[in-house]
């Protein structure tokens, strides 16, 4: 049988494709370094460790036949160096050992983001990395190593994910938002009209575990994975205003007056307690992309389900019990 490992296997992506893969014909494997916060129902094989332990990357995909790379160290931005550290030179050393343990696919959890503005409709487009977000341009340079990786035989399947919402959730949109609504300083950005390409963490899963069956992917691929429908920016504060009691925003910037004032709040972040209000990261994502879900849907049979408002009703019950304190942009060190 078909053996899947699957790692950050504890995390919102990898919490969700452990949940589409439960009643698939595979074996599937979790790799994570916290055992304990796996599903209850999850009775599989679990390879614990550090993805920074060399010696337990060489060995990861012993044994297996695909692999699902959800395991990633984020920030919304700073932290260059450990983007590099935690997170890309522990991937290319995991690919090393793909290639030399003959793993035929790897999966992995890009963003929407990556694509250039405008034009992203084609998710097999090169990703633009702009310097000021370091994680993306880790996530591009990723994209970017498996193209070249990519081979008859090693299908790499670059997915490209919209916004984060629902159950599970670590370092998203909501989380940071919310937070920052309740200032009454946060604009709408471009008049609120730019489309939220965002994505419930069951549609995460559903793509992957297609894109882990799909038997006529071939070399490099790329896709993206979107929600059903592309609410606009003004649709979703609205929707967090009239059910949960959000401030609506009180004015409107345009990105060319977006972008300074983002980057102003980052030069300032050391001199103050607090995070920025805003950083470059956010206003990036908040660009239209122009994606859809044409070629998944054509190719893979993808059909997201979850409706966004469900999967933020669901996300903000959850973060009633978790959210103790405002979430940081920057994830803390371990």
């Amino acid at each position: 049988m078909t053996t899947v490992l699957v790692t950050g296997a504890t995390g919102f992506v990898g919490s969700h494709i452990l949940s589409a893969l439960r009643d698939a014909p595979l074996t599937v494997i979790a790799a994570c370094r916290a055992p304990d916060k796996l599903p209850t129902w999850f009775k599989g094989e679990v390879r614990q460790g550090d993805l920074r332990d060399n010696a337990y990357v060489d060995a990861l995909p012993r044994g297996i036949d695909i692999l699902c790379h959800a395991a990633a160290w984020s920030s919304l931005y700073g932290n260059r160096r450990n983007a590099r550290e935690r997170y890309l030179k522990p991937t290319l050393r995991l690919f090393d050992a793909v290639e030399r343990e003959g793993v035929s696919r790897v999966l992995f959890p890009s963003t929407h983001g990556a694509a250039p503005v405008g034009n992203g409709r084609d998710a097999r487009t090169p990703g633009r990395a702009p310097g000021y977000w370091p994680h993306l341009g880790v996530v591009v340079a990723i994209e970017n190593e498996m193209r070249r990786r990519a081979s008859d035989r090693l299908i790499m399947v670059n997915l490209r994910l919209g916004l984060f919402i629902g159950e599970n959730y670590s370092l998203g949109l909501l989380p940071i938002l919310t937070h920052r609504l309740k200032t009454h300083l946060v604009p709408w950005v471009n008049g609120g009209r730019p489309p939220m390409a965002l994505i419930d963490g069951a549609d995460i899963g559903q793509g992957f575990r297609l894109a882990a069956l799909h038997p006529d992917l071939k070399g490099y691929e790329a896709f993206n994975i979107l929600g059903p429908s592309l609410p606009t920016m003004r649709d979703l504060v609205t929707e967090l205003h009239d059910r949960y009691g959000y401030p609506k925003p009180h004015f409107s910037v345009p990105f060319w007056i977006a972008f300074p004032f983002a980057r102003m709040m980052r030069v300032l972040d050391p001199f103050v307690p607090w995070d920025p209000l805003i950083v470059p990261g956010i206003i990036h994502l908040l660009q239209d992309f122009k994606v859809d879900n044409d070629e998944a849907t054509a190719r893979l049979g993808y059909r997201p389900t979850v409706r966004w408002q469900d999967a933020i009703g669901r996300q903000m019950a959850e973060m009633t019990v978790r959210q103790k304190k405002p979430m940081r942009m920057r994830k803390p060190l371990d």
